[in-house]
């Protein structure tokens, strides 16, 4: 199965944390479908080109977002193209419980656990 389950309370809710700010959601709905460097998440989600790339580092960190790719561009400069591991999120609270579910963007990648 394509999915990865937390129960730990200690790993569930930093992650829950983070795809819960406002900037996190969007990068990593922007890269759901496909990888996209910070530049055209920035230009598309009208943030600031540095927040992204701080909130692309904190993604990265939790394990939520990776590199899909790195290219030189004319001038001889890295472009990272970034892309969501995460496809899908599934959120329970129970009195003695939180539960992350997740299915895997791709099934060659392995989130941090």
């Amino acid at each position: 199965m394509n999915a990865l389950t937390f129960d730990s309370h200690d790993v569930a809710m930093p992650l829950l944390q983070e795809l819960a700010d406002g900037v996190s959601h969007r990068i990593i709905m922007s890269t759901i479908d496909a990888a996209k460097t910070a530049a055209q998440v920035s230009a598309e989600n009208s943030l600031p080109l540095s927040s992204t790339y701080k909130k692309i580092k904190k993604l990265q960190e939790a394990g939520l977002l990776s590199v899909e790719r790195i290219e030189l561009d004319g001038k001889g400069r890295k472009v990272v193209y970034y892309r969501s591991r995460v496809k899908s999120m599934e959120f329970n609270l129970s009195r003695d419980q939180v539960l992350l579910h997740f299915e895997r963007n791709d099934a060659r990648i392995s989130l941090k656990s």
